[in-house]
């Protein structure tokens, strides 16, 4: 018989799906406003749990907001609500809507954000980029695969364009645009820690986002401006894609459990960015 699940019963399928394990140690991930024995008969996913976002999912009727990017990453005093921080708690627990965080578990997980990006990309034979210490061989940090042929820089940076949500900073590539490149690594979000790993995975080209003026310039010095090649992106973009295929994931997941649920996609664009200028522009 088809039910309605507890918040419980669906953090457990949540679990499942990306376990709170594969978070980073510096990650909080997890549950943050809501009742495990309260009912949830609508999700609503995002990526950031900003002030538009939540209003969007309390104004929905939403009971679970999931969201990729946590609220509470660093410690907090007070949750007031003259802070936005307090108002987005406030919003939540008065509206009856459950917070739940899924980052870098999220990032890791089989079928998370790096897959889902490498998938779209058409990846073959994707692998961690930075394997998870005690979790499954497909699952970590960053993924490296191959295109099924080898394309110019330039063409592959239009693809990149291409799929991603438009914003107002686009993206930047850094390299030779007539080069070939077929080994592809990549990391939704920001990904500059990996950028060393990129290099000895033998990667063509690297996509992430926001590289940091530093590492980007030390990166290219190392390789004598050769491979890998890098393509900044944005950062909620990157990472927004997994939001499809997320919500799916988990309809299928609570459906075999005979629950039902309804579950939503937020549309908002939460890039922190509005226009930018260039020269001639």
């Amino acid at each position: 018989m088809v039910q309605t699940p507890t918040l419980q019963e669906v953090l457990d399928v949540v679990e499942d799906l990306w376990p709170a394990s594969l978070a980073e140690d510096w990650d909080a991930v997890g549950l943050v406003t809501g009742r495990r024995d309260s009912q949830v008969a609508k999700i609503h996913f995002a990526v950031d749990p900003v002030s538009a976002v939540v209003e969007e999912a309390c104004t929905a009727g939403a009971d679970l907001l999931i969201t990729h990017h946590p609220l509470l990453l660093r410690g907090v005093h007070s949750v007031e609500a003259g802070t936005f921080k307090g108002e987005a708690v406030h919003r939540l627990i008065e509206s009856g809507c459950a917070l739940l965080t899924a980052h870098t578990n999220g990032d890791s997980a089989v079928g998370g954000v790096n897959d889902v990006l490498g998938e779209i990309l058409g990846l073959q034979d994707a692998q961690p980029l930075k394997p998870t210490g005690d979790g499954l061989p497909e699952e970590g940090l960053g993924r490296i695969g191959s295109l099924p042929q080898g394309t110019t820089l330039g063409e592959f940076a239009a693809t990149v364009f291409g799929i991603l949500p438009a914003v107002a900073g686009g993206v930047r590539v850094a390299g030779d645009r007539d080069a070939i490149v077929q080994r592809v690594a990549l990391c939704g979000g920001a990904g500059d820690s990996l950028l060393a790993a990129a290099r000895q995975a033998e990667a063509d080209v690297y996509i992430t986002a926001d590289l940091r003026h530093h590492p980007a310039s030390e990166a290219r010095e190392a390789v004598r401006g050769g491979r890998p090649y890098l393509i900044d992106v944005s950062h909620f973009a990157s990472e927004w894609l997994w939001l499809p295929a997320a919500a799916q994931t988990l309809d299928r997941a609570l459906s075999d459990r005979d629950y039902q649920v309804g579950i939503a996609v937020s549309g908002i664009n939460t890039d922190p960015w509005d226009l930018v200028i260039t020269p001639g522009h």
